[in-house]
């Protein structure tokens, strides 16, 4: 059958995409074994050639992780990371810098592609407080997210036009005729979206500053296959269900040829092409590898040429049970599976012959138009139906790798979706491994319950063919990463250095703090620069404290950590603030023949000799005194070498006395005063004699 297959021109990886896709190859090719490299998110939106990064050891972070990952760089394993197409916040970008400058194991390499980075350009130079930023894309998809990271001042993201003009005629208008309007685009935005998007600024606008940031190559692309589609019987689009090109090229095609299909990638051409098609259009988004390109077009040639064989063929078979067989999900519900599997019954699979974990939805796990691949339980000519079981397919699928898993000690997975007599029961895949309650990680007398609906790592340590019986291990895991720990911890620990911990428990004579897997003890006299009894009287089981190692013992693993800092020390905060002659309200704490004591702050006592008690002469500090009491008084003396100090009532007492006694004589100096005032107003106040 002669049918024609036309590619278009622009169809694949963009300037930006083959720029971050081809530095970051070539690093990997080029590395050593022990560089880390990891990408900030997906470098590009396409599973598929994220896939193949993975297996080439590439590992994804997220942004939360960035300082985590940072900390863990050094000279044995550095790390670089590359920073995505769309670009990141000013935020990461940011901290990103600052790890490279603190770390210099810790290097990134920004992918951003420059289009997009011209627009963070206009972002910073044209935002600000007399403006109103505006940007027709996606608010959630991070190169606007990034981009609005970079304005200033009021900024607004819309979706369309239509949204744009609605806000701008209820609510924003006024504003933007007092500040000027500065309009973006996200860079794979639709033309003709932008065109409108214009037209509604400059009909509503006095003074805008529009930038046209939509990059030329997605220009180029959408014409392209506007143009293609239109032409075309029918039409494959090529890319990531997260591309946002892609789904705006998906929408061009459609709206010029109502046969447009959009695929992942080769497996997506689940459906035969029809045979009325004699013209066939390819487009592919700017995140699609050419190699995918082209298998898309191989297998759709291949299917077009077999075409009426492969129909004869599925109209003469039957379906028996034992078999094996694909099918396309044509409905879903939370109890089963509905399937067209090619024959003339309706493939069922129930949702227990799916999964064995009791809290799945059906709905999030399939759509309609998955590939679902299970055995023949039984058919039903009558009923018109088959009973498949995908869980029996998985299991023999699945067993093999949990044997090698078995075999090779490899770390799993999988989420605990029951607690037993015994264990717990974890899920490998398709595969139930029970885990002994020894083996789980939960104290003896502990509740096996609470690691139901926990995803945990565990290692098969035994299975059984018959039956596809596992038995697994979590503690062996929880023991590796603990020893993994301390020797980290080990290997960089030293004295002075500083920690933030948690108080684990107490003792009469210390708290013992847990570093990270690696304990150390704070002794009573470190807690606290004051004298006391208990731990318990500073901190409390389950407090976060910052500690630093006080003196280390690498052979028998013990750690001595100190609490108290200069900066808490009780006679640095008194010198800091009082010096000698100075007034302050204290506390009298207690009483001696000879003196009382006095706190002046909390830990510095200072005594007030008995002579300096009162004007006359007392017998004890009581007969004026009581401990509880504040009063003021003056720091006569400060021993520095010694830390002590000497306080007085009695020179507040004089110094009182004396301004009284000279209280008369200014009394009489002022009531001559204000006699002369008083003869002064009132001759004033007597008329003149005529």
């Amino acid at each position: 059958m002669e049918r024609e297959i036309i590619i278009a021109k622009n169809a694949g990886f963009c300037f930006g995409v083959k720029r971050a896709t081809d530095t970051l190859e070539e690093t990997v090719a080029s590395s050593p074994k022990n560089v880390r490299i990891y990408t900030l998110g997906h470098i590009i939106h396409n599973n598929d050639y994220n896939d193949s990064l993975l297996r080439a050891g590439v590992k994804v972070m997220s942004e939360d992780e960035i300082e985590e990952v940072a900390s863990g760089a050094n000279e044995a394993s550095p790390v670089k990371v590359f920073v995505r197409t769309h670009g990141v916040t000013l935020d990461i970008s940011e901290r990103l810098e600052k790890c490279a400058e603190t770390n210099k194991y810790f290097t990134f390499v920004d992918c951003t592609c420059p289009f997009v980075k011209k627009i963070h350009k206009i972002a910073d130079e044209q935002s600000g407080d007399d403006t109103v930023f505006l940007i027709l894309g996606d608010g959630n998809h991070p190169e606007v997210r990034g981009i609005v990271s970079h304005a200033r001042g009021e900024k607004y993201v819309f979706n369309t036009a239509d949204e744009l003009e609605k806000n701008l005629e209820n609510f924003h208008i006024d504003k933007l005729n007092k500040k000027t309007p500065v309009l973006v685009a996200q860079t794979t935005q639709n033309l003709s979206e932008w065109y409108k998007t214009q037209n509604v600024v400059k009909k509503l606008c006095t003074n805008p500053i529009i930038f046209d940031t939509i990059c030329n190559v997605t220009e180029i692309r959408q014409l392209e296959a506007e143009k293609l589609a239109s032409a075309c019987d029918y039409m494959i689009v090529i890319g990531g269900r997260d591309s946002s090109n892609t789904a705006k090229l998906t929408d061009i095609c459609k709206k010029n040829c109502r046969s447009t299909l959009w695929v992942e990638n080769a497996e997506g051409l689940k459906d035969l092409i029809p045979p009325t098609a004699k013209r066939v259009g390819i487009a592919a988004g700017a995140s699609t590898p050419h190699g995918i390109i082209e298998e898309v077009y191989k297998t759709m040639s291949t299917k077009i040429e077999n075409f009426e064989e492969m129909l004869e063929e599925s109209l003469c078979k039957t379906l028996n049970t034992g078999d094996t067989v694909k099918g396309i999900v044509t409905a879903v519900t939370n109890a089963e599976l509905q399937l067209d599997v090619g024959y003339k019954v309706t493939g069922v699979i129930k949702a227990e012959q799916i999964t064995d974990d009791p809290s799945v939805n059906l709905k999030d796990m399939f759509k309609i138009g998955d590939e679902v691949e299970a055995f023949v339980i039984r058919v039903s000519d009558v009923e018109g139906i088959a009973e498949l079981s995908k869980k029996r397919t998985d299991s023999d699928k699945n067993w093999s790798e949990i044997v090698a898993a078995c075999e090779a000690k490899t770390i799993i997975e999988g989420k605990v979706i029951e607690a037993v007599k015994g264990g717990v029961i974890a899920l490998a895949g398709a595969t139930r491994v029970f885990i002994p309650g020894a083996r789980s990680g939960v104290p003896k007398s502990g509740d096996l319950t609470t690691l139901v609906g926990q995803t945990v790592k565990f290692r098969i340590i035994e299975t059984k063919d018959h039956g596809h019986r596992a038995y697994g291990s979590i503690s062996d895991i929880l023991r590796e990463e603990r020893i993994a720990r301390e020797e980290a911890f080990w290997a960089t620990a030293e004295e002075g250095k500083q920690y933030k911990g948690t108080v684990k428990s107490m003792t009469t004579y210390g708290a013992f703090v847990d570093l990270g897997g690696v304990d150390g003890m704070i002794h009573t006299s470190e807690l606290s620069w004051k004298r006391i009894k208990s731990p318990a009287e500073v901190v409390s089981i389950g407090d976060e404290v910052v500690v630093y190692i006080k003196a280390l013992d690498v052979e028998n693993k013990r750690i001595s950590l100190g609490y108290k800092t200069e900066d808490t020390n009780p006679w640095k905060i008194f010198t800091d603030k009082y010096q000698v002659g100075d007034i302050a309200a204290v506390k009298i704490v207690n009483m001696m023949p000879f003196g009382a004591f006095a706190e002046v702050v909390d830990g510095v006592d200072g005594l007030i000799h008995i002579s300096q008690i009162a004007l006359q002469k007392i017998a004890k500090p009581a007969d004026v005194l009581e401990v509880g009491q504040v009063v003021d008084a003056k720091i006569t003396e400060i021993d520095y070498e010694k830390c002590k100090v000497s306080l007085s009532i009695r020179a507040l007492l004089e110094e009182a006395k004396a301004a009284e006694e000279a209280m008369p004589e200014d009394y009489e100096a002022a009531e001559e005063v204000s006699e002369e005032v008083v003869e002064e107003a009132a001759a004033e106040e007597t008329p003149a004699e005529e």
